[in-house]
């Protein structure tokens, strides 16, 4: 019998015309053909592949780890925070060879997998996530080689993994970034309704004493992760949100990472966005296919996950063994059913805001961020927007100048394009282009390492080529005066060499082999990445 992998019910149009009806007939009466016509071969054309069905997770089906785990114990509503894995973010694993078709007991290959695409779907992507070429994947329709993919459209889909784990949805992908969903919410009321541990929180950072919510709000927004879930996780491993500590690791390290050097509600926090990051951005950019628990055994993830899930996954998994990872993140009192008691459904929210980038999105008309006529050096290539793991998305520029290292600068840092400013602090410029004073919709635009002096107040617009500040080392780490350029749609880190690539005045981003390394390229002019700053990093803009 045929199976196919089918969105969750209001996630996504359902595609049910009746020439689909009849493509999917014709697809399941070839597989009977070719299967009674190959008999006990041992192999079928490509060409023959993309005739048949599957079940999505694959014939053997089920969980399957390395080595194989004990039988799973019940979840307890707060686990215990404990050690975990060191602050190292996990290792990519190499690029992972095309599998050989796996047989079936009657000699032939399994029928391949019908899939409905899902938001951020990429072809790339999903080749990397089924261990297959991006050209073995079919469609009854039109199919984009390089962007997003419409959300619903069928892909037929060689099934050749083995071994997954499971693969039940676990949260949408608007509940884990600072999306539209979370508009209205109020973290300050509620943690104060909840009237626990974390309402009495205070906790010094950089530039003052922030109150729990606080601390929350700001993670929340630097980062831009969804407020909902950072609480939810804070509920879950220590129960700061309705009640108190029940012991000291649990004051100290609220998320139940104990490393000294992550002590404190914030710090824990901003590790925990790490690694929930290092999951759903990589799995949107294909560059993660496995788990690795704390006790070395690993984890095939399975293909038809969203990156909202898989970001769940991966934070997990740098906290506990597999047997309680699975009861955690499935068992009836794990962590998604305590999100929906705290926040109730994420899928009903999702519904009104996802594909959070749906395709046909394109960037507007993008200029590069210094004055015409100016040479500027390109000293990085895509890399991480905010923190050290999160989406390859920002871009750095720096002025030409005879001191080195943080030095003051005269030049200035200009608007990409028009927008309004809805925050200014701390080296940052925020451009909210569809003036709507939210970031967490529309296009927005980061500009980081902007110096105090000439910053513009929040409310400011600005239209574009208009001047944002100075380039400096305000901010953030930095070991040279630069501007840092990052872009968001709809809450979501876009990729600076992605389905929607980063373009300034023409001059399109393009990744290398590792972050901050790449190039600019325009027609056959190519502008190199490198801190140092060399004659082929200048990228002069036009004067106009």
């Amino acid at each position: 019998m045929a199976w196919y992998s089918k969105p969750r019910d209001g996630a996504f149009p359902k595609i049910r015309s009746s020439a689909e009806r009849l493509g999917i007939l014709l697809i399941l009466l070839g597989w009977v053909a070719l299967t009674l016509a190959c008999g006990g071969q041992a192999y079928l054309s490509s060409a023959e592949l993309t005739a048949t069905a599957a079940r999505h997770s694959g014939a053997g089906g089920g969980s399957e780890i390395t080595p194989p785990p004990p039988g799973l114990p019940g979840a307890p509503a707060t686990p215990p925070a404990q050690a975990a894995t060191p602050d190292e973010a996990p290792t990519l694993p190499p690029p992972t060879p095309t599998p050989s078709p796996i047989l079936t007991e009657a000699g032939t290959p399994r029928p391949p997998i019908l899939y409905y695409a899902q938001a951020g779907d990429t072809l790339p992507a999903l080749a990397v996530r089924y261990g297959v070429a991006p050209e073995e994947i079919t469609s009854p329709d039109p199919l984009d080689a390089t962007g997003l993919i419409t959300p619903g459209q069928l892909l037929i889909i060689p099934n050749r993994l083995d071994g997954l784990g499971p693969d039940q949805a676990l949260l949408p992908d608007s509940e884990v970034v600072n999306s539209p969903s979370a508009l209205g919410f109020d973290i300050e009321a509620f943690v104060k309704s909840a009237g626990g541990y974390l309402a009495a929180y205070r906790e010094y950072l950089t530039d003052r004493t922030y109150t729990g919510a606080g601390v929350i709000e700001r993670v929340a927004v630097e980062n831009s992760v969804n407020p909902r879930l950072l609480l939810a996780l804070v509920e879950y491993q220590s129960g700061w949100v309705y009640g108190q500590p029940d012991s000291l690791a649990k004051v100290d390290y609220p998320l139940g990472y104990v490393a000294l050097e992550r002590k404190g509600l914030y710090k824990q926090l901003t590790w925990a966005v790490q690694n929930l990051f290092i999951g759903y951005y990589r799995w949107r950019e294909g560059r993660l296919t496995t788990l690795t628990f704390p006790d070395g055994s690993s984890l095939r993830l399975a293909p038809n996950l969203n990156a909202g899930s898989v970001a769940l996954q991966v934070l997990f998994a740098q906290l506990y063994p597999y047997p309680r990872w699975q009861a955690v993140l499935y068992g009836d009192a794990g962590f998604p059913a305590l999100y929906e008691r705290m926040f109730g459904s994420p899928w009903l929210r999702a519904r009104t805001v996802e594909p959070l980038i749906p395709p046909g999105t394109t960037q507007p008309d993008f200029i590069l961020p210094f004055l015409p006529g100016h040479t500027w050096a390109y000293t990085g290539g895509p890399h991480s927007a905010w923190g050290p793991d999160s989406a390859l998305a920002a871009l750095d520029f720096a002025p030409s100048s005879t001191q080195s290292g943080c030095a003051p600068s005269e030049e200035w840092v200009t608007a990409v394009a028009s927008g309004q400013v809805v925050r200014s602090e701390k080296g940052v410029v925020v451009l909210d282009l569809d003036g709507d004073g939210h970031e967490q919709t529309g296009w927005v635009v980061l500009y980081l390492h902007i110096a105090s002096e000439g910053r513009p107040p929040v409310g400011t617009w600005l239209e574009q080529g208009a001047l944002v500040g100075h380039p400096s080392c305000e901010g953030g780490s930095a070991t040279g005066t630069h501007v840092h350029v990052a872009r968001k749609y709809n809450g979501e880190w876009v990729l600076a060499d992605g389905p929607l690539p980063f373009v300034l005045d023409g001059w399109r981003a393009q990744a290398g082999g590792a972050p901050y390394q790449g190039r600019l390229v325009k027609d056959d002019r190519v502008v190199e990445a490198c801190t140092c700053a060399s004659s082929a990093t200048h990228i002069t803009r036009p004067a106009r």
